[in-house]
């Protein structure tokens, strides 16, 4: 039985934006599946925040087109507000204002009838864990509630897409775990999500896709372990070897598999030739040798040091 293609909740064609002489955005081409946990990574100025605004309708493209969820950003741009939650990466509160009143507001100007507003503003409190706040002043919630807050105001309406901009820039380390956490059950509700971060080492757990920008133009997307695969030149092992290494050295370099081998601060650093190898020779080739090791892993390319390989800090 063949497996049931992906259905596309936003496609970009040629998507350019540009500002008089700048190309803030150059020709991008990409496709964002129904129910991903999609991370847009770039610099500063690299065209994320752009490409956000023109999913929300805020600005207009100077070429290409783009469709969510079947809605021409442009032509249908009503539609498209109806079925997408934006939030930006720095957003207005009315700190004087109480936590229900803010969210009754926003209901309030999506139409939601009153005897059903007060239902939905308690279902997004919970869900985004300020439940007993409901009563609090917003100027007197942490920056971390804020967030949360922004993020409560977005769902008002049951929205299948959300933009998320930097949605945990400025929070603290347990603020930005709860964050990815609500994240991952929205998700897990059937939103498709996508969010621009420079916290890598989270977007690489978080997410099951990712776009890589620079300068207005798309590097890579697609897979996270495929982002890895690509920038990684071959498998690499480490090897843990009490003592001289320079024997172990000798016997991995003599294996066909095998492109190099080197010693970093006590240990062995083994690249093979290909991701394909399969690594089972590595330990009996070092043991039949008469070497004796104490460890042994896998060295998985981080997301970060994918970022830093492939993109040259350049901004518009």
């Amino acid at each position: 039985m063949s497996a049931i293609p992906p259905i596309p909740a936003v496609q970009t064609f040629g998507l350019t934006r540009t500002y008089g002489a700048m190309t803030a955005l150059n020709a991008l081409d990409l496709t964002i599946n129904k129910g991903d946990l999609f991370g847009f990574i770039g610099s500063n100025g690299a065209g994320k925040t752009t490409t956000l605004r023109i999913l929300a309708t805020f600005l207009s493209p100077s070429a290409g087109r783009a469709e969510v969820l079947g809605y021409d950003v442009v032509k249908q741009a009503d539609a498209v507000r109806h079925v997408i939650g934006y939030m930006p990466d720095f957003f207005g509160v009315y700190k004087d204002m109480e936590v229900t009143e803010y969210l009754d507001f926003f209901g309030a100007c999506y139409k939601i009838p009153t005897l059903k507003r007060e239902k939905t503003v308690s279902d997004v409190l919970e869900l985004v864990g300020l439940s007993e706040k409901k009563g609090a002043l917003i100027g007197a919630l942490s920056r971390g509630m804020q967030q949360r807050l922004g993020l409560a105001r977005v769902l008002i309406h049951d929205p299948q897409l959300l933009l998320l901009d930097e949605p945990a820039s400025g929070l603290d380390p347990r603020a930005r775990i709860e964050m990815m956490a609500i994240l991952q059950e929205l998700q897990r509700l059937g939103k498709t999500i996508i969010i621009s971060s420079h916290i890598l080492s989270e977007l690489q757990t978080l997410c099951n896709r990712v776009a890589i920008i620079e300068k207005g133009k798309l590097i890579y997307s697609g897979p996270v372990q495929g982002v890895r695969d690509q920038m990684a030149s071959g498998l690499i092992y480490w090897v843990t070897i009490p003592g001289d290494t320079s024997k172990a050295i000798e016997l991995l370099k003599a294996h066909p598999e095998i492109s190099e081998a080197v010693a970093v601060d006590g240990q062995v650093k083994v690249t093979f030739k290909s991701h394909d190898v399969d690594p089972g020779f590595l330990p009996e080739t070092l043991v039949l040798g008469g070497v004796k090791f104490t460890g042994l892993w896998e060295d998985e390319l981080g997301l970060e040091e994918v970022f830093l390989r492939v993109t040259r800090g350049e901004t518009q």
